[in-house]
């Protein structure tokens, strides 16, 4: 599966937490990352990840275009509500295509350990059938 990571300045450390955490699930997957985040998780695990421009500089559009191409299984984003972002219409294009394309999304803690337990389940084996069946 592919699996972009990303998080506002704010929210870095939680996510290189996250990745050490769940590094064992991670690595078994392809990840990305906007510039920042990925040094960040590389660094702290060693994990490899393609890197993409920072956000500000259009690192969450270039995630949005994978997933606008169907290459982007699930994105975790840990955002900062409490600061203003001087890129906010890229991260709500970002949002708008996951719910377009149905691309699972996960923009807090909470919801991201939801989903990493899914995703090593198995649970979202559908994305694989879906991209088998050119849809």
């Amino acid at each position: 599966m592919n699996v972009a990571l990303i998080a506002h300045d704010k929210k870095k450390n939680d996510m290189v937490q996250f990745a050490v955490a769940y590094k064992y699930v991670l690595q078994k997957h392809t990840l990305f990352a906007t510039g920042t985040t990925g040094t960040k998780i590389m660094e702290a695990t060693g994990l490899k990840i393609q890197r993409f421009q920072s956000g500000p500089l259009g690192g969450d559009q270039e995630i949005g275009a994978m997933i606008a191409q169907n290459n982007m299984d699930m994105v975790i984003f840990f955002r900062d509500p409490l600061t203003a972002q001087p890129h906010e219409p890229d991260v709500s294009a970002l949002m708008r295509l996951c719910d377009v394309y149905a691309i699972p999304l996960a923009t807090n803690m909470g919801s991201a350990e939801l989903f990493i337990h899914g995703l090593e389940r198995g649970d979202l084996k559908w994305r694989s059938i879906l991209k088998q069946q050119g849809e």
